[in-house]
């Protein structure tokens, strides 16, 4: 019997015969190192055992068990019989994303069995903290277990492990301990990208997840009006060089307005280097998500940003005009020639209710346009509110000054998303590219297929045309 949950972004890597799921990844492009950044290679379960396909023993042994209920015979279930028991039980879990079973995703940690006392503790091991099912799972795996007639206590504590880049030693340093970055863009000022910026970010650390913000326009900064941190001043850390974000409610930000210059008044690349150094030098430590607040365009700006910064994925921000979804429409083009996944779809200001019905001032569609055109899987719909509006002004984002409300709810519901995504795209290229360091091989497998084949690395090496590779041959010949 399977016990089924709601969708989950809990997601770790599967085993080695898993499939990975299409759409993400195809043989022509999944060897960019672009593409593997955010990836890590599958592995083993750690302190735990896999589930024997054959029959188990249990059933006489609990018998035996029944028999002497309450004496000291109980342990007589040998340890391996009993673990794998426990490991049978947890496997009825489903991870609904895959169809795979929380043994087999290698969320089972520390399993420690007491035969004499009936007691069994164990953690699950999440790949991110702001897992939105994460009470559901403890409380199947505590009722599975429990239903074990030789079981007296059951001990399940939760913890959260999240990816770390496979090549984190190639980025900078600041980078290195980020698991996920997430552009929001809209290609177009005035549609309220960073209120949703400064949402999701909130809603992703109200779910329990570390949390920083990058306000990527230098021209016309808006985080620090739309956040109140006590020190609304950048430092400098003298001896590494370094910049340490501000912080506001538990989430770590960085903007050019609060470099003590307001606006930025200077040219392309010199606000090119600006970003670079703001963004690469912070001190952001260990995160789950950092936000990234994208400026309107799609110039050198923002092409300077895909390329330094190794970007999970991308939230669209639209508005209903037609003219929007023009400008929505290019940045989706840029997203998808650097090979930046765009997950979701913000159609803002769309609505608003007045005296028992619904009006669209602007029309209608631009959102849903853009999904169908791109194929982008998720649509989400802010109405016209004015206290969005003017919880953007009071420096509290609306999420926090009403958790319960309406907008809050969306937002959460974008949160979820992102998560849920993030948590795919890098399953699906962990599992679909891999180094064999025994054969000296790369292994690609096909995705929705369980064909694999392997390339040597020379040959990737001769027909990687990218720059950066192209200049490095040019400096060796």
């Amino acid at each position: 019997m399977l016990l089924h949950a709601p969708p989950s972004p809990c997601l770790s890597l599967l085993s080695t015969k898993s499939r990975p799921k299409a759409g993400l990844l195809s043989p022509e492009n999944c060897l960019l190192s672009s593409d593997i950044y955010y990836s890590i290679p599958p592995k083993r379960l750690e302190n735990s055992i896999w589930v024997s396909s054959k029959r188990s023993i249990f059933s006489s042994a609990t018998t035996k068990a029944a028999s002497v209920e309450g004496v000291a015979g109980a342990s007589a279930i040998s340890t391996g019989v009993a673990e794998s028991d426990v490991l049978k039980a947890l496997s009825q879990i489903i991870d609904p994303d895959f169809g795979t079973d929380i043994v087999s995703c290698g969320f089972v940690k520390d399993l420690h069995i007491n035969e004499s006392s009936g007691e069994v503790s164990f953690r699950l091991e999440l790949t991110t903290p702001a897992c939105p099912i994460k009470d559901m799972f403890e409380q199947k795996a505590n009722e599975v277990v429990a239903m074990l007639p030789w079981v007296k206590n059951v001990n399940v504590t939760m913890s959260a492990q999240p990816a770390r880049p496979i090549f984190s030693e190639q980025l900078p340093v600041g980078l290195q301990k980020i698991s996920s970055i997430v552009a929001v863009s809209s290609c177009k000022g005035g549609v309220g990208k960073s209120t949703v910026a400064v949402n999701l970010a909130y809603s992703l650390a109200g779910m329990g997840a570390r949390v920083g913000i990058f306000d990527a326009d230098v021209y016309g900064p808006s985080l620090p009006t739309m956040v109140s941190p006590e020190n609304r001043l950048l430092e400098m850390n003298p001896e590494k060089r370094t910049i340490i974000p501000t912080e506001y409610l538990g989430v770590k930000l960085i903007s050019f307005g609060f470099a003590g210059q307001g606006r930025a008044i200077m040219r392309g690349p010199m606000v090119s280097g600006v970003i670079n150094q703001l963004l690469t030098t912070a001190e952001w430590g260990e995160l789950d998500y950092l936000v990234v607040d994208m400026p309107p365009g799609t110039g050198d700006i923002q092409l300077t940003l895909c390329q330094v910064v190794p970007l999970t994925a991308a939230v669209i921000v639209t508005t209903p005009q037609k003219l929007a979804f023009i400008d929505v429409a290019k940045g989706v083009r840029m997203f998808s020639k650097l090979k930046v996944p765009c997950v979701a779809v913000v159609e803002n200001m769309c609505h608003f209710d007045a005296d028992g019905k619904r009006y669209y001032p602007f029309g209608r569609g631009s959102g849903s346009q853009v999904v169908e055109q791109f194929g982008i899987p998720h649509l989400f719909d802010l109405p016209i509110r004015p206290t969005l509006s003017a919880s953007g002004d009071s420096g509290m984002p609306e999420v926090v000054a009403n958790p319960q409300g309406e907008v809050a709810k969306t937002f959460q519901n974008l949160g979820i998303c992102v998560v849920q995504q993030c948590a795919k795209i890098r399953q699906q290229v962990s599992t679909a590219v891999r180094y064999d360091k025994s054969i000296n091989a790369i292994r690609v497998k096909v995705p929705d297929s369980d064909e694999e084949f392997l390339l040597h690395p020379a040959t990737v090496r001769r027909n990687d045309r990218s720059a950066q590779s192209v200049n490095h041959k040019e400096v060796r010949n």
